[in-house]
């Protein structure tokens, strides 16, 4: 099944003091690429959520950003109290010994000293833990969701481009017989124009004519090209991501095309192998963003 690269999930979790939101973008990229923003707090999980994007998203530039908002005051810092004090009498003393007048910021001073405060050190709660993860389960299954919408869309978009190859490919049939008549009479009419046409050997003519259009014989390129185009559908309906295989198989489909070009020799089998080359550049540009 196609499935798009691309995908965006957003969720919040509302806990006892705080409530959390979750953001997760995901952008096509040929292999996974994490990046991570998280509150502190969070960062001793950082790990897990990067095996965790890895394993549901597999592949892509991801981009999960992790933010909360307190609803109930916590405090988690304390004023040091008998280093505060100490800092006090000291400057009150310096204060009277220099006869410094102006002395009403004097706490305001102590206040940005080192240590004033002391910073209570966060700890992640296992049970908050387990509700941020899975709200961030929610997150990657909305991006699962919007992965799927956007494959299908592609699906038929691709579907649709692999039937045109197909259809141009019947195409060139028609032109196969006048290709070889047209071939034959350029030749014959090159050597006529060197060589008397009484001194020509018409069976050693016929030999290398053989010879020359056996090299230029398209039926195999044909018949690959249609066996490519045919795996294409079988690779589409196949359960894992399939946009590397995918990628290689178009790769395939464009050397038989391009073979088909360098041998037509003719026109209107020209003009058919353009369409083909358009229509295969546009598969190959939406199969960029195909998990």
């Amino acid at each position: 099944m196609m499935r798009s690269m691309t995908g965006f999930g957003k969720t919040s979790c509302e806990l006892p003091d705080k409530v959390v939101s979750i953001e997760i973008k995901v952008l096509n990229s040929k292999q996974l690429d994490v990046y991570t923003r998280l509150p502190n707090i969070y960062k001793v999980k950082d790990l897990d959520i990067r095996n965790l994007l890895a394993q549901q998203l597999q592949r892509g530039k991801i981009e999960c950003i992790i933010t909360y908002e307190e609803t109930d005051v916590a405090c988690t810092s304390r004023i040091n109290v008998p280093l505060v004090k100490d800092y006090y009498y000291q400057l009150e003393e310096l204060i009277r010994e220099l006869k410094i007048k102006n002395n009403d910021a004097i706490l305001q001073t102590i206040m940005r000293f080192p240590d004033a405060l002391k910073i209570d050190k966060e700890e992640l709660d296992e049970n908050e833990w387990k509700a941020v993860e899975h709200k961030i389960n929610d997150a990657l299954s909305a991006i699962d969701n919007f992965r799927k919408q956007e494959g299908k869309a592609l699906q038929k978009d691709t579907t649709g481009r692999i039937n045109a190859i197909l259809d141009r490919l019947k195409e060139i049939a028609p032109f196969e017989s006048e290709r070889i008549s047209q071939i034959r009479e350029k030749i014959g009419s090159s050597i006529t124009e060197v060589f008397d046409k009484d001194k020509v050997d018409q069976n050693r003519f016929e030999q290398e004519l053989i010879y020359y259009l056996e090299k230029i014989d398209i039926n195999e390129e044909k018949v690959r090209l249609e066996n490519h185009c045919n795996y294409f559908f079988e690779v589409l309906n196949e359960k894992n991501p399939v946009g590397k295989k995918l990628g290689f198989i178009t790769q395939e489909i464009g050397r038989e095309i391009n073979t088909l070009g360098s041998k037509a020799n003719h026109s209107e089998i020209q003009r058919i192998v353009v369409q083909m080359k358009n229509e295969l550049e546009k598969i190959k540009e939406q199969l960029m963003n195909v998990l």
